[in-house]
């Protein structure tokens, strides 16, 4: 599979799409199943693995951990992406409320817990998963650096943090900012006129589109929007001979991966097929009348 390097730091890498595993309890796998469906992933190329400390209710990072216990031979294969700054209210956090944190002390132990969970030493990539009104951003970066120094965490990004935010913190770290997970996708393509697809091809961030299908209102949405983009979609497979079930869904992906930002989607079904057959945008290649049909689709009206 093709893979997305970074400039800033040439040792790191992303496969052309992630696996984003924020679903992960709620797919019922053993164990061995879960190591199953990671193991088929990294055969099909698929070797970044997309999580949160937060992900179903606290749990995902332990399901993950769980099943590389079980094969930790697959951990050499992976690029494992997690993120903190977020506490939800509840036991699992012993927070009141749901806010954003970003302080040394509470980055410190979210970080030393997710290892823990996982079961690994290291992370490969460390994103801030939303940005913190509170930022302290000189203790901020103090405490990613120390941790990148002590080897928990190998490189650090962000996640939904517009292009000044990015630039706050990376002013205050010696170590470049190598992504930035941000929502990307035909119904919302904002992040390509706002700014923040521009400042990554600028500062050579790699983005990381999640909610690709827009929450899956691509497929199954009854608004206008969805509609819109629909019909255009199965149009397109329609011209281009493609099987309308799974055709839909790699269009819009191929529509993502043609832009010169190169983004990588983050996909978090759990039917192995349905990724199988995701990839095979990998493969299509849309023309420039094509991408802007589908943008079209996706904003309600055409280019000025």
């Amino acid at each position: 599979m093709q893979r997305v390097s970074s400039s800033l730091v040439p040792e790191f890498s992303f496969s052309r799409i992630a696996f984003g595993l924020w679903r992960l309890t709620d797919w019922n796998y053993t164990p061995r199943e879960r190591v199953a469906l990671f193991e088929q992933m990294l055969d099909l190329g698929v070797t970044t693995f997309d999580l949160a400390d937060i992900y179903g209710d606290y749990r995902c990072e332990h399901f993950f951990g769980e099943a590389l216990k079980l094969k930790p031979e697959l951990r050499e294969r992976m690029e494992i992406v997690s993120k903190c700054s977020i506490r939800l209210a509840g036991k699992a956090s012993g927070a009141r409320i749901n806010h954003y944190d970003t302080s040394a002390a509470h980055v410190r132990t979210a970080v030393e817990a997710s290892l823990r969970d996982m079961g690994i030493e290291q992370m490969d990539l460390l994103l801030l998963h939303r940005p913190d009104p509170l930022m302290d951003a000189d203790a901020l970066a103090a405490v990613l650096e120390q941790l990148v120094a002590e080897g928990k965490v190998k490189h650090l990004g962000v996640s939904n943090f517009l292009p000044h935010q990015v630039d706050l913190l990376q002013s205050r770290l010696t170590l470049p900012l190598v992504a930035n997970q941000i929502e990307v996708s035909l119904l919302h393509s904002q992040p390509m006129f706002d700014g923040q697809l521009d400042h990554c091809q600028q500062h050579r961030i790699i983005p990381m589109a999640w909610s690709p299908f827009a929450g899956g209102r691509l497929f199954a949405g009854e608004d206008a929007d969805s509609a819109r983009v629909r019909s255009c979609l199965q149009q397109l497979c329609e011209a281009r001979g493609l099987n309308p079930d799974v055709g839909v869904m790699q269009l819009a992906l191929a529509w993502l991966l043609k832009h010169p930002s190169r983004m990588v989607p983050v996909l978090g079904s759990g039917n192995p097929e349905r990724l199988i057959a995701s990839l095979e945008a990998l493969d299509l290649e849309l023309d420039r009348e094509e991408w802007f049909e589908m943008l079209r689709a996706g904003r309600g009206r055409d280019v000025d």
